[in-house]
């Protein structure tokens, strides 16, 4: 089982990433509406650019492999923030399974912080070279 261990954790880091860049780089193109709905939320517009880059750069560490355990302790405790101050209208099922889904991948990433990126990284890369 031990050769699949690799390809698995490039996987698992690029199936977390995954969301996370696609949502960074589709805030800066809706930054607007995206800090409207932060203000509605409660939560201060101004941190707009602190979003884009944890999630757009820490998703885009993480898929690479680089820093990859600051990158998924950042996402991690985002998807709890995100979890916490977004998904709590527990009254709304679409929220219940934002709010559960945000939790579950908070348990991805801390697994990658557990664990670290793995053999196809940038980080074991490096070690090589």
């Amino acid at each position: 089982m031990e050769r699949f261990q690799a390809p698995t954790a490039l996987l698992a880091r690029l199936f977390l990433a995954y969301i996370f860049i696609i949502e960074g780089w589709g805030k800066i193109g809706d930054y607007a509406a995206t800090g409207n709905y932060m203000e509605a939320n409660g939560v201060s517009a101004a941190l707009l650019p602190l979003v884009i880059v944890t999630e757009l750069g820490g998703g885009i560490l993480v898929a690479a492999g680089s820093a990859t355990r600051y990158a998924a302790a950042a996402l991690a405790g985002f998807c709890l923030l995100t979890a916490m101050l977004f998904h709590t209208d527990f009254s709304n099922f679409e929220q219940v399974i934002n709010f559960n889904k945000n939790i579950a991948m908070a348990g991805g990433f801390l697994a990658i912080v557990a664990f670290g990126p793995g053999a196809w990284s940038i980080e074991a890369w490096r070690k090589c070279t």
